[in-house]
């Protein structure tokens, strides 16, 4: 079968040319045949009238489109290549937040003049707007053209997240020097050598590390951390070395489909030129810096670590000692229990060596696990009494902290929620 048989989309209207202007032209072309061939191929007759093409027929149709559509976005990420080099030879920043707007507007519009659920195809298009950021940051768009590449040593850099930051530091063009139990350049040798080196090791294993290590760095050089505390490695790492100290927090697992958007916490220790080049480092390749004292850091990680991970792990105690079988609840699921159960799965699928330090060594964790127990045992009490005027005093009192912050919880969550019933 003839390519105009299976597809009115060529795959190039300009022959061989593969020119800038020329790839314009085509990408006009093909969303314009694209409208076009949806005006004459959609059925006009009403259901039931006329002679529906055989299912296999209209399945290889749709397979050709689909590949047709496949061409379309090689040729859009190529466009994209383009955009991360002007951006780059002209120092701009990869997100322009008014340019997707006006895309995404733009895009939603157009599928509801065609007919199509404007909200399915705006998240499309924002899934192509973070893998067209992603690829514009591993061109280095936001590298400067004369930055000068480092020697970056990982200690644990066969580890989760190590290896996460081998392929960063890799991918911006740092040459990596990796360190870890397997292998023979050791620490303290990959240390003296590097102008960068990054501990990445278990919490209990870090300041240990740290030590062992410090007294190689040369003066001139950074030391960093990557631990979910900041106060006693931060103090561990100024007193090893005269090098300049900065300690950063990923706020994300190794698993991460993409860097873009992901928030990473910096603390600046020692050594304002190396702060700043670790913070235009990491925004370069798309992550959301967040600058703080490692005293508020672990103040906070007591909420959003400790008292997550506390009230997740209680819950999943709570399921495994009912007595009833996780099948059994399953044919009654809602889409939030639903939820929960992957969070907490998720959770307890983790190493638990990982997630017994980020507990047990932040110093506001006994205030935080004392105040979950007041809590339930509060509420407990109002549900064991019956007190409907009690419950309801409690539930206007959480309403009110999170404020604001409802409207966007209701359409961040329902979207969650359709994903999951969609993929279900």
């Amino acid at each position: 079968m003839r390519r105009s048989e299976r597809s009115p989309i060529p795959s190039n209207r300009c022959g061989g040319d593969t020119s800038r202007q020329c790839r314009i032209v085509d990408h006009h072309f093909v969303v314009n045949r694209l409208v076009a061939y949806r005006a004459v191929t959609l059925p006009h007759e009403p259901p039931g009238v006329g002679d529906p093409r055989p299912l296999p027929v209209v399945r290889a149709m749709i397979d050709a489109l689909d590949r047709d559509l496949l061409q379309i976005l090689a040729r859009r990420m190529a466009l994209v290549a383009e955009v991360a080099a002007y951006k780059r030879k002209h120092g701009l920043r990869i997100r322009d937040a008014w340019r997707e707007q006006d895309v995404l507007r733009d895009r939603h519009e157009r599928a509801l003049e065609l007919g199509l659920p404007a909200d399915e195809i705006e998240s499309i298009f924002r899934v192509l707007l973070r893998s067209s950021r992603d690829h514009q940051a591993a061109l280095r768009a936001e590298v400067p053209v004369d930055e000068a590449a480092r020697t970056i040593a990982v200690i644990g850099g066969h580890g989760g997240i190590g290896r996460l930051l081998v392929r960063l530091f890799g991918d911006l063009g740092h040459r990596v020097l990796v360190v870890d139990t397997d292998t023979t350049l050791r620490g303290a040798e990959a240390a003296a050598a590097a102008d960068v080196t990054v501990v990445s090791v278990p919490i209990d294993r870090t300041e240990r590390v740290v030590r062992e290590i410090g007294p190689h760095l040369r003066p001139e050089s950074l030391l960093m951390d990557v631990t979910s505390i900041k106060c006693a490695p931060m103090a561990a790492m100024l007193e090893s070395t005269t090098a300049s100290v900065v300690g950063t927090h990923p706020m994300f697992g190794p698993g991460v489909h993409t860097l873009q958007g992901q928030r990473v916490v910096l603390c600046r220790g020692r050594g304002d030129e190396w702060g700043e080049w670790v913070r235009q480092t990491f925004a370069a390749r798309g992550l959301v810096v967040t600058e703080t004292s490692a005293e508020q850091h672990d103040r906070a990680m007591a909420v959003v670590q400790v008292l997550t991970h506390f009230q997740t792990q209680v819950q999943g105690l709570t399921l495994a000692r009912l007595g009833m079988p996780l099948s059994e609840t399953m044919p009654f699921t809602s889409p939030a229990y639903l939820l929960e159960l992957y969070v907490a799965a998720r959770h307890f699928a983790q190493d638990p060596g990982l997630y017994g330090p980020i507990e047990m060594r932040n110093p506001q964790s006994g205030e935080v696990t004392a105040a979950f127990g007041r809590s339930v045992q509060e509420l407990a009490q109002v549900i064991a009494e019956g007190d409907q005027p009690a419950f309801t005093r409690l539930f206007e009192e959480v309403r009110a902290f999170f404020g604001d912050f409802t409207a966007e919880a209701l359409v961040q969550s329902s979207f969650l929620i359709d994903r999951i019933v969609e993929r279900n």
